[in-house]
């Protein structure tokens, strides 16, 4: 049986953001979402005692951007075995080894066409709803 996930996605994109919703949506998801629009605000919002089963960050970001978020966040004894996928635009390799070095679970590159994240998006939440990590 699939758990139903608590999201934080972590993105300044409005259009980002309702494009993660539609696909929800459109894969007629039981997952609980929750938004912030920046490193600070996610920040924030954890220290309020929200603890997510999975967090999805976008690394440019205004104010706190990804990297300087996950640092901050990994250092946190909380937070720190909380996987974090990022989903960017990024390619840059420098990233993705930064990233991977700070503890990551993951990191996919947003595509271009809807119908292809979709597919993305779709097996990774697959993936984390049956997780054992999660269930405990």
């Amino acid at each position: 049986m699939n758990k139903a996930l608590n999201i934080l996605l972590i993105e300044d994109d409005h259009i980002e953001v309702m494009k993660f919703d539609r696909t929800l949506s459109k894969l007629n998801s039981k997952h609980n979402l929750i938004k912030c629009n920046n490193g600070e605000q996610a920040i924030r919002v954890l220290r309020n005692g929200l603890v997510p089963d999975i967090i999805l960050l976008d690394l440019n970001m205004p104010k706190l951007n990804g990297v300087e978020f996950l640092k901050l966040f990994k250092e946190d004894e909380r937070f720190k075995y909380i996987p974090i996928i990022i989903l960017t635009t990024s390619n840059n390799q420098k990233d993705l080894k930064d990233c991977y070095e700070i503890g990551i679970a993951g990191y996919i590159l947003k595509p271009l066409k809807y119908e292809d994240y979709v597919i993305k998006i779709d097996s990774l939440l697959a993936y984390w709803s049956t997780n054992e990590l999660l269930k405990k």
